[in-house]
Order: structure tokens, then sequence, then C-alpha cells
């Protein structure tokens, strides 16, 4: 059986002065249960930093893509009325640029979805892959325009009289104001934008009719005139995108989706 050593406390003065007082344990409790309190606000305070920054990244990076398509737009519309076929055929290749952009967006605003964030926040992130849904969109219908530019370079020009410049000046009109409302944060001035969709369609159903009436009079000129069409309906699609756009700045600023609001009431005669 081993031996066991008692210590028995010490009645020393010097020994017990040498102790650290009360207090000062009190004190250290103290400050370690402060610190350790303070742990999850500093680093909810570093979290809403990390968030902010990448919020700025994810808006940062649409502005990009923005100038991009818009570009895409007005490039294929200045080979189209110019007879281009160089720049064509460059606006075709950028089309890739924006399908990177729009990978890169949407990885960015899931990543941004999965953490604990402000409603505002969370619309942000959700309009932002929205808009560049869009606006790949509208890059690939610019590289259709470009496409279709090409081939008619390559062929006499189809004289005919349609109104393809004054559609393309009311899209490109469409699109710069969609973008610019995204940046000033303005649902009025993305309101106004949207009964502007009407006269794009107006003016397609116009230039496909006057194409078709061409077409039944001068047989040689149908490769050109289909070519035309689907100009057309690339700049009409192009407007719709930019419509789109504009609704989701409205649900943006005033939590507000307006999309499809001119069919509810008609659904709803329908279901009475």
């Amino acid at each position: 059986m081993s031996d066991l050593t008692l210590v028995k406390p010490s009645s020393d003065p010097a020994a017990a002065n040498d102790a650290p007082p009360f207090a000062v344990h009190q004190e250290n409790l103290v400050a370690e249960e402060a610190f350790n309190g303070d742990i999850p606000r500093r680093t909810e305070t570093a979290m809403g930093r990390t968030s902010e920054h990448e919020l700025g990244e994810l808006k940062a990076r649409l502005l990009t893509m923005a100038s991009h398509a818009e570009r895409a737009v007005n490039d294929a519309v200045r080979a189209l009325v110019n007879r281009d076929y160089d720049l064509a055929v460059q606006t075709n290749e950028n089309d890739r640029i924006l399908d990177r952009l729009e990978v890169e967006i949407d990885e960015l605003a899931i990543n941004l979805l999965t953490k604990s964030l402000p409603a505002g926040d969370v619309r942000l992130a959700a309009v932002v892959m929205k808009i560049s849904q869009n606006l790949e969109r509208i890059g690939d219908e610019a590289a259709k325009v470009a496409k279709r530019t090409r081939d008619l370079c390559q062929e006499p020009p189809v004289k005919v009289q349609v109104d393809l410049p004054r559609m393309a000046h009311v899209t490109l009109d469409m699109l710069k104001r969609a973008l610019d409302s995204f940046v000033n944060h303005d649902s009025a001035a993305a309101r106004a934008i949207i009964p502007g969709d009407k006269e794009v369609d107006l003016l397609n159903k116009v230039i496909t009719r006057d194409l078709v009436r061409h077409m039944s009079a001068n047989k040689e000129a149908i490769p050109g005139c289909l070519n035309l069409m689907i100009v057309s309906k690339s700049l009409e699609r192009i407007a719709d995108h930019a419509t789109n756009v504009a609704e989701e700045v409205v649900y943006l600023c005033e939590a507000q989706d307006i999309r499809h609001s001119e069919k509810t009431p008609k659904i709803a005669a329908e279901v009475q």
C-alpha cells in the first residue's frame, strides 16, 4: 500500500499574501465573460462586412455584364445598318463573354443566398440573378442578329422599305433605360419603360407583313427577307428582355411583383 502524503494549508502569513485576492479573481471572470459574450457580436459584424463586400462585387459584375450586353446590341445593329461583315463576326464571337459572366454571377449570388441576409439584400441577390439571365439572352439575340447580318452581307441588298432602324432605336433605348433604372434604383423610370414593349411588338408585325408581301412578289428576295424577319424577331425579343429587367427593378425597389399583371384580371374573369 503506497504512502499518501497530506499537505496542510500553510499558516505562513507571507504565503497567504502570495495568493491573488478574491476581487482580482472576480475581475478576471467578468473580463472573460465579456470577451466570450462579445464573440457573436464581433462575428456578426465581420459577416456583415463580408456580405457587403460580396454584394458590392455582385453588383459590379452585373454592371460589367450589362455594359457588354448593351454593346453587343449596338454592334449588331451597326453591323446590320452598315453591312459590316467583320463587325458582325466579332459580335457573334463576343457572346461567350456574356455566357461566362452569367455563370460567375450565379455562383456569387447563390453563395450570398446561403447566408443570413436582410430581406432587401436577398431580393437584390435574386434580382441580379434574374437580370443576368435576361442579359445573357439579350446577348444570344444580338449574336443571332449578327449571324443574319453576316449572311446578308454575302447577298445583294434587299430592296424593300421596312422600319428596322426605328425598331432598333426603340429597342436600344428601352434596354439602356432599363439598365439605368437598376443603377439609379429608380422604380418610376422602370415602370415607364414597360409600355414601350407594345410599340416594338407592333413594329415587328408591320415589318413581318411587309417582308412577306415583298417575298410574294419577288421570289429572288426570299433568302434576304427571311434573314430580315429573323432580325426583326430578335429585336422584338431584346425588347421583351429589357421589359423583364424593368419589372425586376420594380420588384427590387418596391418589393412588388408586377409580372403578368395585365393577364391576371383576364384569368380571374375567365374563372368566374
